[in-house]
């Protein structure tokens, strides 16, 4: 064997490994998208087609494997999203950005289920959430950076509450504890907001 040969056997393993990752990934996903909310390694492992010892060797548990979904499905947000003009006017960017927050809280809906379910005791699961609840509040810091400012003394408050109202919590209460279909909750979604907002301004005007 020659030397050039040691770079090119270990790129192959190395893609192999790579290979076999995004399919567990890929299973653990599926499964959660399926209904099957907590997925064991047994059935996370078959539906990937390796073995169970495969699936740990790849991932020394379950906190690293739930890192790497969370990576895999802020890539699937990533892929639809389109950033609003700030220079838009008020209504627009109101109904621009709660068309699209309601689009990826869908898309995110079974990881997000399923993430609420073992939060509770898994600090990777809340480091994920804390990832998506610090892209919202940069998005809306952002896009209605000239409300925020308006508000005065109130602008941490009022964007505490964009925040909260437009997040996974929110959105689960409009589509499972109120029963409304999507573009039903997207339309509370954005009459709250347009109250926050207008409401912040007018505090801080008064």
């Amino acid at each position: 064997m020659t030397r050039a040969d040691v770079p090119k056997r270990v790129d192959g393993r190395t893609a192999r490994a790579e290979r076999t990752r995004e399919a567990i990934v890929t299973a653990h996903l599926e499964l959660i998208g399926e209904g099957d909310l907590r997925p064991t390694g047994e059935r996370i492992a078959e539906r990937a087609g390796v073995s169970l010892r495969a699936l740990w060797t790849n991932f020394k548990d379950m906190e690293t494997l739930f890192e790497a979904s969370g990576v895999r499905v802020l890539a699937q947000q990533d892929a639809v999203y389109q950033k609003i003009s700030s220079s838009l006017p008020l209504p627009e960017r109101i109904d621009a950005f709660c068309r699209q927050r309601a689009e990826l809280l869908q898309l995110i809906a079974p990881a997000a289920l399923a993430a609420a379910m073992r939060a509770p005791v898994s600090a990777q699961l809340r480091r994920n959430r804390a990832v998506h609840i610090d892209r919202v509040r940069a998005e809306v810091e952002e896009l209605f950076a000239a409300e925020l400012e308006m508000a005065g003394p109130g602008r941490e408050e009022l964007l505490n509450a964009v925040v909260a109202a437009t997040t996974w919590s929110a959105w689960s209460m409009l589509r499972d504890g109120l029963g409304l279909d999507p573009e039903a909750a997207r339309a509370v979604l954005a009459r709250t907001v347009r109250a926050l907002l207008i409401n912040g301004i007018t505090a801080g005007l008064g």
